[in-house]
């Protein structure tokens, strides 16, 4: 405890992911307006009293359209990765724990997966299946749950040859008592810190994919989408991509030092050859 305390990756990390998760939960409370309301004539309005981050192309408030805009990216990233870490660690800790020709086939799968940028196949699949926030959800599932199922996998790899695994075997319990007594509570540590990595860059595909005009469809106000729009007004109206620019580095940012601080306290080897190094 005293060592995560002293942790300042972690401190910032949870304080930024914190501060994120309230701005997404308290959003109609904070913001001023609704974020699809326009004001006729205060179309690329500059901060001021009372607009205070400006106004966008069509007049609307871009303070709370980035408010509302955590609630767009959270309600992609969460459930997508937790139905990616849920699927691929099933996956991942059946083909660990049974091995053989299914582990063998599967892991030449993901490589084959691996060999492809994911924004790539993420464009392919939710241009295939056309812009929706289910699609959405999905198609980043699908290219996230092999970072999972290989992590279990590796992970339930090493615990099956250790003497309490043997041991609860040969006393005869049922392989599903085996995994769910043995194996997944001790894997349970990594994959929370890969979800906490995984949740930052599925944040930044979803800002891309809405950039592109795939991923959260207008007016609904996505931090992607207000880039998109934005850019065309960068010299005359900078804000309209500095407000949500910023809030998407700082939701990376968070959920990357979080991840970080977690792996640090999970092994303290590295977190001290670090310090060496530095």
């Amino acid at each position: 405890m005293r060592r995560a305390l002293r942790n300042g990756s972690l401190l910032a990390g949870g304080l930024i992911v914190t501060g994120l998760v309230a701005v997404a939960l308290a959003a109609p409370w904070l913001a001023p307006y609704a974020p699809t309301r326009i004001f006729p004539g205060a179309e690329i309005a500059p901060p001021g009293a009372r607009f205070l981050l400006g106004t966008d192309e069509v007049g609307r408030d871009i303070l709370s359209r980035v408010l509302y805009g955590a609630r767009v990216s959270l309600g992609v990233a969460i459930p997508s990765v937790g139905l990616a870490a849920l699927v691929g660690t099933a996956f991942g800790v059946t083909l660990g724990y049974l091995g053989g020709a299914p582990d063998l086939l599967a892991m030449r799968l993901f490589d084959v997966l691996f060999a492809f940028p994911p924004i790539l196949l993420a464009i392919a699949l939710v241009a295939a299946l056309g812009p929706s926030a289910v699609n959405l959800v999905l198609t980043i599932a699908v290219l996230t749950f092999p970072q999972f199922a290989v992590l279990a996998r590796s992970a339930t790899l090493a615990l099956v040859p250790q003497d309490f695994v043997q041991a609860a075997r040969a006393l005869g319990a049922s392989h599903w008592r085996v995994v769910r007594a043995h194996v997944v509570p001790n894997i349970a540590a990594p994959l929370a810190v890969q979800a906490s990595l995984s949740l930052s860059i599925v944040i930044l595909v979803e800002a891309a994919l809405s950039f592109l005009g795939l991923g959260t469809q207008p007016p609904a106000p996505s931090w992607g989408g207000m880039l998109s729009r934005g850019r065309q007004y960068m010299t005359i109206a900078p804000w309209l991509v500095l407000a949500p620019g910023i809030a998407i580095m700082l939701a990376v940012l968070g959920f990357n030092l979080l991840g970080d601080a977690q792996r640090d306290l999970l092994d303290p080897r590295r977190s001290g050859a670090r310090g060496r190094s530095a």
